[in-house]
C-alpha cells in the first residue's frame, strides 16, 4: 500500500471500461450486472486496491457504524477491560463493536485488520505492547496508510507509534512513571533488593516498566548494579515459574543488570511483578516455598485487574485505566475525526495501597540471612 492518495471510483471505472454508475452497482450488490461486467469491475478494484470510502457510505446512508478492537486474547483481564471499554462507548454512540483476537499472530492481525478494512469499520483499534522490530513498523505503518485511504481510522490502544508521521491515533498510559512510583514505594518501605519479574525484552509496555523501576533505583542513590530483572515474559504460569526458580537459586547475578531465574540476586526481599497475574504466580510459589507475604518477601504488580484485592494478601499494584483506556480510544477518534490521526493521548496511573508490601526483615539489608 502506498500513500499517494485514495483510490476513486472513477478510477476503477476507466480500468474496467465501464460507468461509475457502474461500478457502483457491482460494488452495492442491489442491481443486476451481467457476470462478465461485475467480474471486470471486481478485478479492477482488486488491482487498484480500492476500498470504498466509509465516510462517504454513511452520508448516503450505506455506511456502517462499527468500530473493531483487536487484541492478543481476550483471557487476560486487561484485553477484557479494554474491550469493554471500546463497546462500553461504541453502543452509547449508538455504533456496533467487533473483537478480534490473534494470539499474537502477525499474519491473522493483518487478515483481521484488511477483513474490517473491506467491511467498512470505521476505527480499527489495536491493543496492547508488543516487540517493536523492523517487521512490526512497516507492518503498522501499511495498517495506517491502507485504512486511512479507505476513510477509516487506526488507533493504537495501550502501545506508541511507531512512527509520529503514520496516520494513526495513539491512547496509552504512563507505564514508566506508574513502574517509577511503585518501585519507589517499595523502597520508601526500606527494601534495596528490588526483583523485576517478568522482564520481555523489546515490548514496548514492559521495557517503559523496566525503564520506570531502572529510574526508581537511581533516584534513591542505588547504581546500576542493584536492577535486577527477570525476562519471564507474563501471565501467571509465568510468574510462578519464574518465582519458584528464583526461590530455589538464591545466588547473586553479580556485575550486571539482568538475572535470570537460576542467578537470583541474593537476599532479595521484593518482587515488582510486570503484570498482575505474573504477582499471582509469584504469590502461589512464595507459598508453596513455606515463606510469607508480606512478612518474608513483598510483593507489588501492575494494571489492578478486578481480582487483585482478592489475592491473598490483597495486592498493592499500579492500577491502569483499562476500560477508560478502550473509551477514550473511540471518543477521541470520533470528536475530532479530522485532527485526531497523529495525535498521542497519555493517561495518568496510580498506586493502589493495600496489604502485600511492609518493611523487609530485620537484618536483611543490613546484610544478615536471606529469606529465601
Amino acid at each position: 500500500m502506498t500513500s499517494k492518495g485514495r483510490v476513486t471510483i472513477r478510477e476503477v471505472a476507466e480500468r474496467a471500461g465501464v460507468s461509475m454508475a457502474t461500478v457502483s452497482r457491482v460494488l452495492s450488490g442491489n442491481h443486476p450486472v451481467p457476470a462478465s461486467t461485475r467480474a471486470r469491475v471486481l478485478r479492477a478494484a482488486r488491482d487498484l486496491d480500492y476500498v470504498a470510502n466509509a465516510h462517504a457510505r454513511a452520508l448516503v446512508g450505506g455506511g456502517r457504524k462499527m468500530v473493531a478492537v483487536v487484541l492478543r486474547q481476550v483471557t487476560s483481564p486487561f484485553y477484557a477491560q479494554v474491550a469493554e471499554g471500546v463497546e462500553a462507548e461504541a453502543a452509547a454512540r449508538g455504533w456496533l463493536c467487533l473483537v478480534g483476537t490473534t494470539g499474537g499472530d502477525p499474519g491473522r492481525e493483518l487478515e483481521f485488520v484488511q477483513l474490517m478494512r473491506e467491511e467498512g469499520a470505521r476505527l480499527v483499534i489495536l491493543v496492547g505492547g508488543v516487540v517493536e522490530d523492523d517487521a512490526y513498523r512497516e507492518r503498522v505503518a501499511h495498517y495506517a496508510q491502507a485504512l486511512d485511504s479507505a476513510g477509516a481510522r487506526l488507533v493504537l490502544c495501550g502501545r506508541p507509534a511507531p512512527d509520529p508521521d503514520i496516520p494513526a491515533l495513539v491512547v496509552e498510559f504512563d507505564n514508566e512513571a506508574g513502574a517509577r512510583a511503585i518501585t519507589g514505594h517499595l523502597l520508601s518501605a526500606g527494601h534495596r533488593r528490588i526483583v523485576f519479574l517478568g522482564g520481555l525484552p523489546g515490548n514496548t509496555a514492559l521495557d517503559a516498566r523496566v525503564a520506570g523501576y531502572r529510574a526508581a533505583l537511581a533516584e534513591h542513590g542505588l547504581g546500576p548494579e542493584a536492577a535486577h530483572v527477570v525476562d519471564c515474559g507474563l501471565g501467571r504460569a509465568a510468574g510462578h515459574r519464574a518465582m519458584t526458580e528464583l526461590l530455589k537459586a538464591g545466588g547473586d547475578p553479580g556485575p550486571g543488570d539482568t538475572a535470570t531465574p537460576d542467578t537470583a540476586p541474593a537476599r532479595f526481599t521484593a518482587v515488582f511483578a510486570g503484570d498482575d497475574m505474573v504477582a499471582a504466580g509469584a504469590l502461589r510459589a512464595i507459598a508453596d516455598a513455606g515463606l510469607r507475604v508480606p512478612q518474608d518477601i513483598s510483593v507489588v504488580g501492575y494494571n489492578d485487574i478486578p481480582l487483585a484485592e482478592d489475592f491473598n494478601p490483597p495486592l498493592t499494584t499500579v492500577r491502569t485505566p483499562a476500560e477508560e483506556l478502550g473509551r477514550a480510544a473511540v471518543r477521541i477518534a470520533l470528536r475530532d475525526p479530522e485532527h485526531a490521526a497523529g495525535a498521542h493521548h497519555l493517561l495518568g496511573t496510580h498506586i493502589v495501597v493495600r496489604d502485600s508490601v511492609q518493611p523487609p526483615p530485620p537484618g536483611i539489608e543490613d546484610g544478615g540471612s536471606t529469606p529465601v
